[in-house]
């Protein structure tokens, strides 16, 4: 049976896909083929080249990938990618689709239609850096004749982008949506509304899956809390054991 993942944006608690994929690998489940918006695209693209979770996470967590931001300070957002794209060379120096090992889908925005766009081939790291652009934090990316910001906007869990290539998708989703306390600061309300935004196409794409690992706890966190990496990773890894029962990995086996 060929497997599809699916790797939902989700800011700093995206970290949790590297917990919830190293559960998965204990069961040795492997995968055909792998999706991501935002920082799931970024996670999806370090695996397909052969990196194991607890590789990736001390690769963030010694060079900082995701702090690696100068400020920009134009019309257009207030922080540059351009940095991040140096780190990213160091783990995929190809720069390129064809030379991972498992197949990835990167999904984007096309800033100037307003429509999804899926990358699947050629540059690898400008795609990744559009996929990851929240719209008002960094400037857009320019890229393929087009400008680009983060695929989460419209689609924020590409499942449907692999569906047709597999048997079978696991969706790995880190953006649950749970009551919250009114919101006190702009930064507040601004994450709230994203989330909620985005949730919508997130949901759809849910049905869309086979299987979907969403660690609740993961609600109670903002998107902008990345000093707590490890304990996002913990939390994937401790939902992801329990809800890989022996019925559900038998599933996967078939």
């Amino acid at each position: 049976m060929k497997i599809g993942l699916a790797l939902s944006g989700g800011g700093a608690r995206g970290i949790a896909h590297l917990g919830m994929l190293r559960a998965l690998e204990e069961h040795d489940i492997k995968f055909a083929t792998i999706s991501g918006a935002s920082v799931g695209a970024i996670i999806g693209a370090l695996y397909a080249q052969g990196m194991r979770p607890s590789e990736i996470m001390e690769a963030i967590m010694q060079t900082r990938i995701f702090r690696s931001l100068r400020p920009a300070w134009t019309l257009r957002g207030l922080l540059s990618m351009e940095s991040i794209q140096s780190l990213l060379m160091q783990f995929v120096p190809h720069n390129t689709f064809e030379g991972l090992q498992i197949p990835l889908t990167v999904a984007a925005t096309d800033l100037e239609t307003g429509k999804p766009c899926h990358f699947r081939e050629g540059q690898l790291i400008p795609a990744l850096l559009a996929s990851s652009c929240v719209p008002g934090m960094f400037n857009p990316v320019a890229f393929n004749g087009t400008t680009y910001v983060d695929g989460g906007i419209t689609d924020n869990f590409p499942v449907r982008a692999i569906r047709h290539d597999c048997d079978f998708v696991i969706g790995l989703h880190c953006n649950p949506v749970i009551q919250a306390p009114p919101a006190k600061t702009f930064r507040n309300v601004l994450e709230r509304t994203l989330l909620l935004a985005i949730n919508g196409n997130a949901e759809r794409s849910k049905a869309d899956c086979n299987m979907v690992i969403e660690p609740s706890e993961l609600g109670t966190f903002s998107t902008f809390e990345l000093a707590r990496a490890r304990e996002f990773e913990q939390i994937g890894y401790t939902y992801a054991k329990t809800f890989l029962t022996a019925d559900r990995v038998a599933t996967l086996r078939q």
